[in-house]
């Protein structure tokens, strides 16, 4: 029989960098997070649907230069439970400082992907880190363009409250090779065929897609566009010119908003830029790392 969560034993029977895994109680939260390296705590958080496995390459290679902190958020991966507000930005942001707050382990920098950008940004302006930089990964900071920022959350919300839509997408995800063509079509991206089985693991199960569905049903973008110009800690954006998810406009409006912000661009490369090219995604966290005086590293 199908379980409805990810079980560790099963889906995760050979995750990536599974050494490093441990699972944490924090309040009404069990966690599955991955701890490696040591020296200034890096935070990395993963986009709506990812999980853990999103760093696999990056992971050891940040490694070197870090401690490296890497959770599923609330209704991903193996982590289990709902944080109170539940997969609300807000919510979601408290819930991760709680988490590194029972870790002892501040983060100096956070590097969030898509939606995990979102709430490594919505953690500094309410209070829950203060690290001296925050790097986002082909962004999802600002609502989605003309009609499609009505018809999105819309359709996110008419999942949410039809209980058979994570049933649906977990069937379809487990027809051979649909994951793949799936991640394909919708980020243009191209990763490893070990990559998309992990995703495909995840989307098979009704609870990781309906932790997917519930999250971008209840996130408010509006909120945090108005709140950018507030960012006073310095912000690098990295994204993929070949995004089909958020189109590079969307980076370069998010950029003009921030004071100071940066934005550099990696052309030929998709919404998971950071998975096709792990090992020049890492070298660029680590120059800006070395620009905001973490660790001593210089770029």
């Amino acid at each position: 029989m199908l379980s409805d969560r990810p079980r560790w034993e099963a889906e995760g029977r050979d995750w990536p960098n599974r050494d490093a895994s441990r699972f944490v109680d924090v309040g009404r939260l069990r966690w599955h997070v991955q701890v490696a390296g040591s020296d200034p705590v890096l935070l990395l958080i993963h986009g709506t649907g990812a999980a853990t496995h999103s760093w696999r390459t990056m992971l050891p290679l940040l490694a070197e230069h870090f401690t490296v902190v890497a959770p599923d958020l609330p209704g991903h991966g193996f982590t289990s439970g709902r944080p109170p507000g539940g997969l609300a930005m807000p919510a979601m942001a408290r819930a991760v400082g709680e988490l590194m707050t029972a870790l002892e382990m501040p983060p100096a920098l956070i590097v969030g992907h898509s939606a995990g950008a979102a709430i490594a940004i919505r953690m500094v302006l309410d209070g829950f880190a203060a690290p001296k930089g925050v790097i986002g990964l082909n962004s999802a900071l600002l609502p989605f363009p003309g009609l499609a920022a009505k018809l999105f959350p819309t359709l996110a919300r008419m999942l949410f409250v039809n209980p058979f839509a994570p049933h649906i997408f977990a069937g379809i995800a487990r027809q051979r090779g649909e994951a793949g063509r799936f991640l394909a079509r919708s980020t243009g991206s191209t990763i490893d065929a070990a990559g998309a089985d992990f995703y495909g693991r995840l989307f098979a199960t009704p609870g990781h897609c309906a932790g997917a569905i519930t999250m971008m049903a209840d996130w408010d973008l509006e909120s945090l566009a108005r709140d950018l110009p507030k960012l006073a800690v310095p912000l690098l954006l990295i994204h993929g010119a070949g995004d089909s998810a958020i189109p590079l406009s969307t980076a370069e409006g998010a950029a003009a908003l921030v004071p100071g912000a940066a934005l550099e661009t990696l052309p030929g490369l998709g919404h998971l830029a950071h998975e096709e090219a792990p090992e020049t995604v890492a070298g660029m966290i680590q120059a800006f790392a070395g620009e905001v005086g973490v660790g001593g590293i210089v770029s």
